[in-house]
């Protein structure tokens, strides 16, 4: 039997464009061989395991025995995630913020990503901030011109926010123009999804509470798996991902009316 050659959109291209095409099928498909991506790709084995080694660096991907999975995201305690990658998320947070119009009252979950955001919201401009993040409340608190609005109840070490059901009763006598709750997994096929139950619960409640909402999410959180879902992507109004995030995994969000808008690249 002969076998068909592969398309001709698959050959020839550079190793970073390779590197995308194979993220985009890992992000589809869940896992990767590196023998069929050979072949595809008409290009030796030796190529594609230096491929997957470079996507395993940058946390794309988890390499195993003849191939790539899908890396299993996790939830690393808050103090750690405030110290990773702050330059990729002061990107993220100043593309988000060009989404924020003066007068606004604006949603925003607990997260080290969201506190970017809240540090980059432009002063002046009459916003109103209602958060379940002690952090993000002190923080805009230390700025002049914000009416912030604190959401109460038990606040979860892990999470750094108020979570439960008095945090949820709160949230839905509320309103808000615009909400980012935070994105531990979305997936275009799937919708966005949380580790924690009851954090999940306070997902949903601040995007029923708000008119639109924005879900930021770096690079790892595209098309990766989590626990509960906080809501299908029709909830979802714009994503705002890094700029190295693929052309496909960004078509496959627009394909279903989320506004995608990328990041600036981060120097270096």
């Amino acid at each position: 039997m002969v076998k068909s050659a592969p398309p001709a959109d698959d050959r020839n291209v550079l190793p970073e464009e390779r590197q995308q095409r194979i993220l985009a099928r890992l992000r589809s498909e869940g896992r990767v061989v590196a023998v069929e991506l050979a072949e595809v790709f008409e290009v030796s084995e030796d190529s594609i395991r230096r491929d997957l080694r470079e996507l395993a660096a940058r946390g794309l991907c988890k390499r195993v025995y003849g191939g790539a999975l899908l890396p299993a995201v996790t939830l690393t305690p808050l103090k750690q995630r405030r110290t990773e990658h702050p330059l990729r998320k002061q990107a993220l947070a100043r593309q988000a913020v060009g989404l924020v119009k003066p007068g606004q009252t604006l949603l925003i979950d607990a997260g080290t990503t969201n506190a970017a955001i809240a540090a980059a919201l432009p002063a002046g401009s009459g916003l109103s901030v209602i958060t379940n993040a002690p952090h993000i409340a002190q923080l805009l608190l230390d700025r002049e011109g914000f009416e912030v609005l604190l959401i109460g109840g038990r606040i979860s070490a892990s999470i750094g926010g108020a979570v439960g059901t008095q945090a949820v009763e709160q949230v839905r006598r509320l309103r808000a123009d615009l909400c980012f709750p935070g994105a531990c997994a979305i997936d275009a096929a799937r919708g966005l999804w949380g580790f924690d139950s009851e954090e999940s619960l306070f997902k949903r409640a601040m995007i029923e509470a708000s008119d639109e909402t924005v879900v930021v999410a770096t690079d790892d959180k595209l098309g990766a798996v989590a626990t509960y879902q906080v809501a299908e992507l029709a909830r979802v109004q714009h994503l705002v991902v890094e700029h190295s995030a693929d052309r496909a995994t960004r078509a496959a969000f627009s394909v279903h009316g989320v506004l995608v808008h990328r990041a600036d690249a981060v120097p270096g």
